[in-house]
């Protein structure tokens, strides 16, 4: 990666292992540690009985969400219980429920826009700089699944989110931006702080965004907390995608009697938090191997899904958190039914951001 980081030289299994029991032993479970130093000043025909490909090789989903007055957009993911995407469904084909009540689908469209993603990747001097090298080089991976239309963005963050490139089709620019990332900075990993910030940026953007976020999931340095990270996400129309970097490491701590760790997996289920909330995935690789079918995932389900709109009644403009829920029929008002080459039945499975934050009467034109 030119530049980027090299692994550290002198970095052997038990003195990483002991790091990291050390490190995340050192986290409370809300993810802060007491405060440290502050920052530095200054930044998708009629279904068919069988399943057609393309096939995500890891089942994930995605969609968003957007509110513009009275019409809610979301985006929605089908598969098979394989993970393989069902294609040609049409509007006929979904039902959708707001708070229990069902709601008529005004607005349907296989969604074929160019994907606008940010990469939020962890670049702190935890393990030195281990993991930073990790996110790096993953990231770099990524842009290997992108087409020349889609837009990315690269924010990095140790004690602040710092913009390195600004949304752009020029990926040619990002894998230098990645090259030239010096010495990790700070060990502190201001993630709630990062999330808040991008998420803030997004909502500037229009249409159809996401978020793909490389990193440990260690929060050691942050004034906002889980639940601000959580709210948050059910107001904007942006879905996360979480790549977590340090699985492997901790896999092996447990496989040399070194126990379980409560910090690393309260990190691990607020990144499937992040994910399931906006109707996204998030995915822990314990070998590099997995990391293209992971990356590849991400691309497939952004081209492959369908975007929905309705438009909630009156009553139901009241300015609070909706849970939403969507399933797919058949012809004869009855659950889809998905096989697969061999005619087996497969579960039809639905992708779907939770909820949204409905419109407030007085926000009404």
């Amino acid at each position: 990666m030119g530049a980027t980081p090299s692994i550290w030289p002198i970095l052997r299994w038990p003195l990483l292992i002991a790091f990291l029991i050390f490190f995340f032993a050192a986290v409370p479970l809300d993810g802060q540690l007491p405060p440290g130093p502050q920052p530095p000043a200054s930044g998708k025909t009629e279904p068919s009985q069988q399943a057609p490909p393309p096939k995500a090789k890891s089942p994930a989903p995605q969609s968003a969400i957007a509110v513009e007055t009275t019409l809610v957009n979301f985006d929605v993911l089908v598969t098979d219980e394989d993970g393989r995407i069902l294609s040609g469904l049409k509007r006929g084909n979904f039902r959708l429920t707001d708070n229990g009540r069902e709601q008529p689908i005004t607005n349907f469209a296989p969604v074929n826009a160019p994907i606008t993603i940010v990469m939020l990747m962890e670049y702190s001097g935890i393990a030195y700089d281990y993991f930073a090298y990790k996110a790096a080089s993953w990231g770099s991976d990524f842009l290997n699944h992108l087409e020349p239309e889609d837009y990315v963005a690269l924010v990095t963050y140790d004690m602040k989110p710092t913009v390195r490139v600004d949304f752009s089709r020029n990926k040619a620019q990002i894998r230098d931006a990645l090259g030239a990332l010096s010495y990790p900075t700070f060990r502190e990993a201001n993630l709630f702080g990062a999330m808040l910030e991008t998420l803030d940026r997004l909502e500037r953007v229009r249409g159809k965004k996401s978020i793909l976020l490389i990193t440990t999931g260690a929060n050691t340095f942050s004034a906002a907390n889980f639940g601000d990270v959580q709210r948050r996400l059910r107001e904007i129309d942006a879905t996360v995608f979480c790549i977590g970097t340090a699985e492997a490491e901790y896999m092996a701590s447990e496989s040399r009697g070194y126990g379980s760790n409560l910090s690393y997996l309260q990190s691990k289920n607020q990144l499937d938090a992040f994910a399931k909330i906006t109707g996204g995935n998030a995915w822990f690789p314990r070998f590099q191997g997995e990391l293209p079918s992971i990356v590849d995932s991400v691309a497939v389900i952004l081209r492959n899904q369908y975007r929905l709109g309705f438009s909630p009644p009156e009553s139901m403009r009241d300015g609070k958190y909706h849970k939403l829920n969507v399933s797919i029929v058949g012809p004869d008002g009855k659950p889809l039914k998905a096989t697969d080459a061999k005619g087996k039945n497969r579960k039809v499975i639905v992708y779907a951001r939770e909820g949204y934050v409905a419109p407030k009467p007085s926000q009404e034109k």
